[in-house]
């Protein structure tokens, strides 16, 4: 004998403890099944464990989909405002970084307390941990029945809310892509986005070097382009602005970089080479950041006028050497992959999936939200927003 709800939720994470939330405040009775130990992992690590929960500024724009105009209707009707005033109603404190970036200022588990306390104010939610989900299917087109390894549950809405592949020690998984195969979806291939860069070829040795040093830079390519800081590892490039690349670099790939995006160079190096003509080209680029970057930027660049004064440089190799340090091109040889991603790019095609509803538009009473879904949001907070707003839209539904 199978249990039976009105809402079954496939993910414990925050698409999945919003959308239960909303549709027990409907008065429906709601399961979450998640695989994990516990709720929440991805959002007690996210934002270094402070949550960027959400972004003042967000725009269609800053989602990533092959349908760029099916996320307007779900932000349109639970915005960021919405959400900061409920993080507000809980005495949340928090504050705003680069960017519009909003974050906790006590830690990631203040959100995922205010997720749980709204999950328990109606008494209707019912969640269950280390339940993994072993088989789903629809009976008489109408009823879901749900096998897992704490038994059988049924329902009419079923809402699969399992992310994506990022980060498998918090979670992660396929199964969503799995079933919305397995119910006829078309399921756009997956990669890892918002992870940083790697790196086999020359480069790597720099970076190695430069590990832990960073400087405020613009990244791009022939797609987009990001002026945030840049963070040299030991595997290759990170921080925000490599990142934010990551979501429009596919492999095989170059990119560039600007390592001085707010200096005119070739106008700087030309009055300095009639004012201070005895001077090294890399005592005048220290004046921007750190020596130990510049000294690699010489041996990458330069190495053939190291120590040659300016002014004994021509007008045409100054311009040569300032074009580099302003776009110089470096080729990945991938990524960190999905150990490390923030986000899966692709997923379930939104073409079959309303809008409106996040219901399914080839089975009735299936829905999809989140991360699992074909929306990227870029870094700063709004990829939890659109698992807020897209899990707003199908609670008022399921």
């Amino acid at each position: 004998m199978s249990m039976h709800y009105d809402v079954i939720v496939l993910g414990a994470g925050a698409s999945g403890l919003m959308l239960a939330a909303h549709a027990a405040r409907r008065g429906r009775n709601v399961l979450v099944v998640e695989k994990a130990n516990k709720i929440g992992k991805k959002i007690l690590m996210s934002g270094g464990g402070k949550c960027n929960f959400t972004n003042l500024y967000v725009e269609p724009e800053n989602f990533i989909s092959q349908n760029p105009h099916f996320v307007i209707s779900a932000l349109s009707r639970y915005n960021n405002w919405d959400f900061i005033g409920l993080v507000c109603d809980y005495g949340i404190a928090y504050e705003e970084r680069k960017h519009g970036q909003l974050f906790t200022l006590n830690g990631a588990k203040d959100i995922l307390n205010m997720l749980l306390a709204e999950c328990e104010k109606t008494k209707r939610v019912d969640i269950k941990t280390d339940c993994e989900v072993k088989a789903v299917k629809q009976l008489d087109n109408k009823i879901f029945q749900i096998t897992s390894s704490q038994g059988t549950f049924s329902c009419e809405s079923f809402v699969v809310a399992s992310g994506g592949l990022s980060i498998p020690t918090l979670g992660g998984s396929g199964i969503g892509y799995e079933l919305a195969k397995q119910f006829g979806h078309h399921v756009f291939p997956t990669r890892a986005g918002l992870v940083p860069f790697t790196f086999s070829d020359q480069f790597k040795e720099v970076t190695t070097r430069l590990s832990g040093n960073a400087l405020e830079v613009t990244l791009s390519n022939d797609l987009s382009r990001f002026t945030e800081a840049l963070l040299f590892t030991h595997r290759g490039l990170s921080g925000p602005s490599a990142l934010q690349l990551s979501n429009y670099w596919h492999a095989g790939q170059s990119f560039q970089i600007n390592f001085f995006p707010t200096q005119d160079l070739v106008t700087y190096f030309r009055q300095k080479k009639q004012q201070q003509p005895k001077v090294l080209l890399r005592t005048l680029v220290t004046e921007f950041t750190a020596k130990s970057i510049v000294l690699e930027l010489q041996q990458l660049i330069w190495p053939d006028y190291a120590e040659t004064a300016i002014g004994q440089l021509s007008d045409t190799v100054l311009e040569q050497i300032a074009e580099q340090l302003q776009g110089f091109v470096v080729k990945p040889s991938g990524t960190e992959g999905y150990r490390t991603a923030e986000v899966t790019l692709g997923g379930v095609d939104t073409a079959e999936i309303s809008s409106k509803t996040m219901q399914s538009k080839h089975v009735k009473g299936l829905y999809f939200i989140g991360e699992v879904l074909d929306v990227t949001g870029h870094l700063g907070g709004y990829n939890f927003q659109w698992a807020w707003s897209s899990a707003y839209a199908a609670a008022q539904y399921v």
